[in-house]
């Protein structure tokens, strides 16, 4: 449903006009952050919006029409595919990743228009050219690389160890033969992902340069001269607390000094560069609203229930699986704090289900809390509802409403009930 004439004033409005819990998303937010992005790398550098974060047509939409030619759909589902495909996203620009890429959903996306697939084997490459070959056409495949070692420490590491994804790069010499001759591909590049949310802009040049390095070796190795490098990602941006998201003033200069050293040529397009991100272009536009429904004492520990818990707020992005969260209020901060309203206190923030699981934060500094109270958790437009366990206990999904600074741009909730019709 759409509601142009509504103007978001406060979350409690929003809370009153469209019930709770709900996400709310600022579009030119996203928009802020695609721009800082593609300020930090370098000129000419593909950004593939990777749908995993936060799938939404609406956020994809304005990523893609923001004025940044370059932003592209990574996608790993039938379900973004069709996200991106309803957000106008080319279906010939869009890169099709992930370890799990059954032969129907290779056909589908064959179908559809796609022909860029990053893939983890060789078992995962013949099958994407057994649906291409079948279809009279042929598929352009990145190869994932598992590169060994690590640039930079990191909470989520994805390479240097046994994994799922990618190419052991050290087997790969021996595989380049038959990996050639799969009818229905044509390799056209290689695909490095090897961190995500590194700590710092330090963290992240370091990690980059090894992924750069690491491509380099695999091409003086191999012989694959890349007409497409994918990097990866790694950038930041606080998660279900209070924070500001980094801009990478050094970036840029790093990548183009590393990309000399290893892949002269790149400022001629040989290879294209491209990066990755889903968490630092959607993190800070979305907010989790919700509101209070019972406060009690238990041998001397504060519990605020919320009508939200881990079926509407993911816990697998940090990956600590549940994630202590911080929640910013409208009343600001304990400094802020008067006699009148009760002064701050701690709590632990739970949900409304069925099992001790659904804790969402221990002991978080909040103002006193009383049923009826709207709370908002900040930062959690990337695997925030995505990442949640939607299903359990069959609770209504929140709805997501989609702002534009201060205007209500839509709001629409997934309806469980129709699963089983």
């Amino acid at each position: 449903m759409t509601d142009g004439a509504l103007f978001a004033k406060s979350d409690e409005e929003l809370v009153e006009h469209y019930g709770s819990p709900l996400y709310v998303y600022d579009l030119e937010r996203a928009t802020a952050a695609l721009d800082d992005l593609t300020g930090s790398l370098p000129e000419g550098t593909v950004v593939y919006f990777s749908f995993k974060a936060n799938p939404h047509p609406e956020i994809a939409r304005a990523l893609r029409t923001s004025g940044a030619p370059l932003c592209r759909a990574e996608i790993s589902s039938t379900g973004e595919l069709a996200a991106a495909l309803a957000a106008g996203f080319d279906p010939a620009d869009i890169l099709y990743t992930g370890p799990g890429k059954t032969a129907g959903e290779v056909e589908s996306a064959i179908d559809k228009g796609v022909h860029a697939f990053s893939v983890e084997s060789p078992g995962d490459l013949r099958r994407v050219g057994r649906a291409a070959a079948e279809r009279g056409t042929t598929a352009d495949c990145l190869l994932r690389v598992n590169a060994a070692g690590a640039g930079a420490a990191t909470s989520i590491r994805m390479t240097g160890a046994p994994s799922q994804f990618g190419f052991d790069g050290e087997t790969l010499p021996d595989l380049m033969d038959e990996l050639r001759s799969v009818p229905g591909t044509r390799l056209s590049g290689m695909h490095l992902f090897s961190l995500s949310n590194a700590k710092d802009e330090d963290a992240l040049v370091t990690e980059f340069r090894h992924t750069i390095a690491a491509a380099a070796e695999v091409r003086d190795a191999t012989g694959l001269d890349p007409a497409l490098l994918d990097i990866g990602g790694g950038f930041a941006s606080p998660y279900l607390r209070p924070g500001t998201r980094p801009v990478y003033s050094g970036l840029r200069a790093a990548l183009e000094d590393t990309l000399d050293a290893h892949f002269p040529d790149w400022r001629q397009g040989s290879p294209r560069v491209a990066c990755e991100s889903g968490r630092y272009l959607t993190g800070d536009c979305g907010r989790l609203v919700c509101t209070v429904t019972n406060v009690k004492e238990s041998r001397g520990s504060t519990f605020a229930v919320l009508d939200a818990g881990i079926n509407t707020l993911g816990g697998m992005s940090g990956l600590g699986r549940l994630l202590p969260v911080s929640v910013g209020l409208d009343t600001g901060t304990p400094e802020d704090a008067s006699t009148e309203t009760g002064g701050w206190t701690t709590a632990n923030l739970v949900g409304p289900l069925c099992t001790p699981g659904d804790l969402l934060g221990r002991n978080v500094s909040v103002p006193a809390l009383r049923p009826g109270d709207v709370v908002t958790i900040p930062n959690a437009g990337a695997y925030g509802m995505t990442a949640s366990l939607l299903m359990f206990l069959g609770r209504p999904a929140p709805t997501e409403v989609i702002t534009r600074g201060d205007e209500v741009v839509s709001a629409s909730r997934i309806h469980f009930t129709r699963i089983y019709e």
